[in-house]
Order: structure tokens, then C-alpha cells, then sequence
């Protein structure tokens, strides 16, 4: 039996021919391919500025950085997330301040955010969770008349939309992952979104080493002018063969968000029809790109999330674990981190479970994974 995998990237004949394009070039590097990707992106999510970077790690840890935010803050951030949304705060000296999630959406909402802030909170970083859209208005009316930037870890969101418009649009300022899990990936790579000029600028000098002049505009001329680095930056640059990739899946993206939400219907379809699981949907406020399509394993289902895990696997279908919490990993373990409780960030970390959705998944798989679920809700 062959085994149907939870994810995999979709990459083809365009992305190797854009690729080989730029070693012919000589210039491979950050450089005008980068330029080019940072331009098609901000216009696809309706951004003002948009700059490269090597990761959405990277791009969450200057977006801080660029936001001021440093020793003595606090950020509220969600435990319910891949632990790198809490460790960016960690790199800058901050404080990670976990907060709980909506039992839906598996998103921040402005109530929990409330109950999180403390008179040192600078920033909350709100996460687009598997692509479903944060509600972001109610959570920056909350904390724009109070000065609290709102960064919005759009990792998963990229051809998600939020009341009409592409997510990020309307965020401040944004991070973004091309990572092969993502629907639209570079092997590696992120973005950082943002309505600053001056923010993007910053953040532009320091994801190379902070230099006054960048290695694009040195290298472009015969006579190099000097360069300055007027504080301590790093190396958090994108070369132009990351940035070649990232062009091309770029303009598929409204064709695989189309794919993706076909299979998630046809998922929909039949999870609703199989009592005591309960699949993520769009939210009121906009639609999910379903970068990943989560179902909660309910106490009415017959077995428990790590039963039908197991299940899936004797049928050769790779499931994952849900989303994880960040707070229970021992790196935050005995670490001051609010102490809130969170009960739907650990009954969704329990429960949930990721399902095989990818651009090429055919029906029969499709329909083999079905046949599972419902074989497991039989006993």
C-alpha cells in the first residue's frame, strides 16, 4: 500500500528554469531577483513595504526589533503556536506573555488578549493558525489607543483573505513564512510586511549586518563606496535563488488556494457526517488558504486523537499532531510567562490532528483517507 503523505510542496519545471536562470546570471545572492520578489508580494497581500528575509523567524524577530520592543517588555504571544512566535520574543530580550485561543479558530481574539496584558506589554503577536485568518480589527482596537503594536505571524496565511482583502493587508506590520511546508515556499525563506517606510528600512539595514550600503548597490558599481555599521545587525538575507522559486509560486498561489479548499469541501463533506469530529472552517471574517486542515477529535468519537493517529498510520496515511503548546516544552518550562490558564490551548493541543491536504493529491488517496476516518469512528 503506498503511503499518502501529510504534505508536499509542488514544484516543477517553472521553478527549475527560473533557478537556473539566476546561476546563469552569475548573481546569486541577494539581488535583483529578491527586489523583484519583495515587489510581486507586497502587491499580491496589498502591502505598502515588503522585505526579504531568510526566515519568518528572522522576520518576527526584527519586526520587534523595528517596533522597539526589547528587555523589560512584554509580549503576548499564543502558546497555541510553533514555538518560534514565543522564542522571536526571547531573541530581543522580551518577555513572552502566553495567552489562550478561540475554540474555533485556534486564534488569538481581543478578550484573550485582554486578560493577558500587563503595564509592560509593548507587543501582541497574532498568528493566522494554519491559515485561518486572525480577526485583526477588534484585537488593534484593543491595543492601538494604548500604543501596543499588533504583529501579525501570517507563517501559514499567504492567498488567505480578511474581510475582502488578502490577510496582512491591514496589518501594521506582518511576518511571513515560505517554508516547504507552506503553500507557497522558497526551501526557505520569509517576508516582513509593513505600513512604515521607516520600519522597512530598518529592517532592510539589519537583516544585512546593518550596513549603510547594501551588497546589491556595492556590488553594482565599479568603484564600491564605504560602508558604516551604526549598530549590531545580522545576517537574515534571501539570495536570488530562494527569491526565483518564490516569483513563480507566487503566481500559482490563487491556483493552489483553489486546489486546497476543493479537497478541504470534499474533507467537510464527509467529517461532518462522522460524529465526534469537528473540522476547521472559514470564520466569519474571511477564508482559510488551508495550509493545513486540522480536525479535533471529539470525547463522542471511539477513539482518542492519538488512537486515530495510529489508525491512520496502519493505513499508511501520515497525520501529524495539531498545533502545539509552547508552554508545556521544557524550554519554557519554570519560565515566568503570565501563568494565565489555558485550557482551550491544551484541550486543542490534545485533541487535534493535522490531515494529508497537498496540491497533488488525487481523489483516490483522498477517498482512502476518508474510508479511514470513518473505519476508526466505527470502532
Amino acid at each position: 500500500m503506498s503511503r499518502i503523505n501529510v504534505m508536499q510542496p509542488w514544484l516543477g519545471d517553472e521553478e527549475a528554469a527560473a533557478v537556473a536562470e539566476v546561476i546563469a546570471s552569475g548573481w546569486v545572492a541577494q539581488g535583483p531577483r529578491v527586489a523583484a520578489f519583495e515587489a510581486a508580494f507586497a502587491e499580491f497581500v496589498q502591502a505598502e513595504h515588503a522585505v526579504a528575509v531568510s526566515s519568518c523567524t528572522t522576520g518576527l524577530h526584527l519586526a520587534l526589533l523595528v517596533a522597539g520592543v526589547g528587555p523589560g517588555d512584554d509580549v503576548v504571544v499564543p502558546s497555541f503556536s510553533f514555538i518560534a512566535t514565543a522564542n522571536a520574543v526571547t531573541y530581543v530580550g522580551a518577555r513572552p506573555v502566553f495567552a489562550d485561543v478561540d475554540p474555533t479558530t485556534g486564534n488569538l481574539t481581543a478578550e484573550t488578549v485582554a486578560a493577558a496584558l500587563t503595564a509592560q506589554t509593548r507587543a501582541v503577536i497574532g498568528v493566522d493558525q494554519g491559515g485561518v485568518p486572525l480577526d485583526l480589527d477588534p484585537l488593534r482596537a484593543l491595543c492601538d489607543p494604548q500604543g501596543i503594536v499588533v504583529i501579525e505571524d501570517a507563517a501559514c496565511a499567504a492567498g488567505s483573505t480578511y474581510r475582502g482583502r488578502p490577510v496582512g493587508a491591514g496589518a501594521e506590520i506582518a511576518a511571513w513564512s515560505f517554508h516547504p511546508r507552506k503553500i507557497l515556499t522558497t526551501g526557505e525563506g520569509g517576508m516582513i510586511t509593513t505600513s512604515r517606510p521607516e520600519w522597512a528600512a530598518r529592517a532592510r539595514q539589519l537583516r544585512e549586518h546593518a550596513m549603510s550600503v547594501s551588497a546589491a548597490d556595492r556590488h553594482s558599481q565599479v568603484l564600491a563606496p564605504p560602508e558604516k555599521y551604526a549598530e549590531i545587525g545580522f545576517n537574515f538575507r534571501m539570495t536570488d535563488l530562494q527569491a526565483a522559486v518564490g516569483i513563480v509560486q507566487l503566481g500559482r498561489l490563487p491556483e493552489v488556494v483553489a486546489r486546497r479548499r476543493a479537497i478541504a469541501a470534499s474533507y467537510a463533506k464527509a467529517v461532518d457526517e462522522i460524529e465526534g469530529l469537528r473540522i476547521v472552517t472559514d470564520p466569519a471574517w474571511g477564508t482559510t488558504n488551508y495550509q493545513s486542515c486540522w480536525v479535533e477529535v471529539e470525547p463522542g468519537f471511539q477513539q482518542d486523537r492519538e488512537q486515530l493517529m495510529a489508525s491512520l498510520a496502519e493505513a499508511g496515511i501520515s497525520a501529524r499532531r495539531g498545533i502545539m503548546a509552547a508552554h508545556r516544552q521544557p524550554a519554557y518550562r519554570g519560565v515566568d510567562t503570565g501563568d494565565l490558564p489555558l485550557p482551550v490551548t491544551e484541550r486543542l493541543t490534545d485533541r487535534t490532528l493535522i490531515l494529508p491536504l497537498f496540491h497533488q493529491l488525487s481523489e483516490s488517496d483522498q477517498a482512502r483517507v476518508i474510508e479511514a476516518l470513518r473505519s476508526a469512528a466505527r470502532g
